[in-house]
């Protein structure tokens, strides 16, 4: 357990990993892109397991990541094809604590300090993200499972974006300060969307994979 401030225990978290996307700008499944001979979807499950007790993958086929052998629960997307929205219902409705470290699978540098500290804020509040730059970045955030309501409104409704949910809860954003000082170079942020994301994501791999 994580201890907050004042010394209090707090309750663990579930983690909830978001592999349903398409990757229509990629071409490619992103769950899968090899960096440092592992697939993305293992790396980020792994990191995610040193946060939280037990990890979420929800995913719009479950049997597609079977063969991988992760130690993670796979949840079928309730609405497939409409986005983030889908899979982030399905994980909290799996969870089995209050809140849940949400992540998508396509962040090859997911920083555990990082994420740990996150995790060991109070939470009084709905969602907790960074926000670098101007933007938020709500996959790679904390929800609580009482925001499942405004989810499944906007699901209902016929999708949604993750903005627009952000805007009907209460959200916290991390201190840039903070944010800056546990990861300096933003690399935890880094999601590929672009083949130049991966080219980026690739040489930053080698790099820290190559002793000076």
């Amino acid at each position: 357990m994580s201890a907050a401030s004042g010394g209090a225990l707090m309750e663990p978290l579930d983690g909830i990993v978001l592999a349903g996307g398409q990757s229509r700008r990629l071409g490619i499944d992103k769950a899968l892109l090899s960096l440092g001979g592992a697939p993305l979807l293992q790396t980020v499950v792994q990191r995610v397991s040193q946060v939280s007790r037990r990890v979420i993958v929800a995913v719009d086929l479950p049997g597609r990541y079977g063969s991988l052998g992760l130690p993670a629960r796979f949840v079928a997307d309730s609405s497939p094809g409409l986005g983030p929205l889908a899979g982030l219902q399905s994980g909290l409705c799996a969870c089995t604590t209050e809140y849940a470290l949400v992540v998508a699978c396509d962040l090859p540098f997911l920083n555990v300090e990082l994420l740990r500290y996150m995790a060991g804020l109070p939470r009084s509040y709905q969602a907790l993200l960074p926000r670098s730059a101007g933007r938020d970045h709500p996959l790679h955030a904390v929800y609580a499972r009482s925001c499942l309501p405004e989810v499944d409104a906007l699901l209902a409704a016929g999708g949604g974006s993750m903005k627009q949910l952000l805007d009907r809860l209460d959200v916290r954003r991390l201190n840039e300060r903070d944010l800056h000082r546990l990861d300096p170079g933003g690399l935890s942020l880094l999601n590929l969307n672009e083949e130049s994301d991966l080219e980026r994501a690739r040489s930053l791999w080698e790099q820290q994979a190559t002793p000076e």
